[in-house]
């Protein structure tokens, strides 16, 4: 496996991934597939941002990616980062999504975000062990927040601190 910074080259990867997860699961709230240039727009806004997005490649093909964002637009919120995660679903469970996890928390520390939250749909219980496998916490749950597939949906939000918290910067 092979985990580099997302190229525009990505963005027709990411969105058959991301459209196989909105129409099969739960992990995203969405309920229709945003088209590629959604894709690309998000590439290019995380780019100008300076923040991290990730592909992971296994035999030259986009297995997943990962990125955070600023978690709220707020500027007391600069240090806290939200990841998303998603891996093709063919390579789920084989690692990919823990490799892309751990490449990302050591670039958004070096970003220089301090805190990671984890905004879980559906309570999915492998991204809940991949996240507490890395060191995240529960911070909490959200009830019945989400409504797809026929079924109210849970959100855990899980916490990880990249290092300790002292002052700004």
């Amino acid at each position: 496996m092979f985990i580099r910074d997302v190229a525009k080259r990505d963005a027709e990867a990411i969105a058959g991934i991301y459209a196989y997860h909105v129409l099969n699961g739960t992990a995203s709230y969405d309920v229709d597939p945003p088209p590629v240039e959604f894709h690309h727009d998000k590439i290019r806004r995380i780019a100008a941002a300076g923040w991290p997005f990730l592909v992971a490649e296994v035999q030259g093909r986009v297995a997943g990616y990962a990125y955070v964002t600023q978690f709220r637009d707020r500027a007391a919120y600069r240090f806290t980062a939200e990841d998303s995660i998603y891996v093709d679903p063919e390579l789920t469970g084989r690692g990919v999504g823990k490799a892309l996890l751990s490449a990302l928390l050591d670039r958004s520390s070096a970003y220089g975000f301090k805190t990671i939250i984890a905004v879980i749909g559906g309570a999915e219980p492998a991204s809940i062990a991949v996240h507490a496998a890395l060191e995240f916490t529960e911070a909490g749950r959200l009830r019945r927040v989400g409504w797809k597939h026929e079924r109210w949906l849970d959100s855990v939000y899980m916490q990880r601190d990249l290092e300790p918290q002292r002052g700004a910067g």
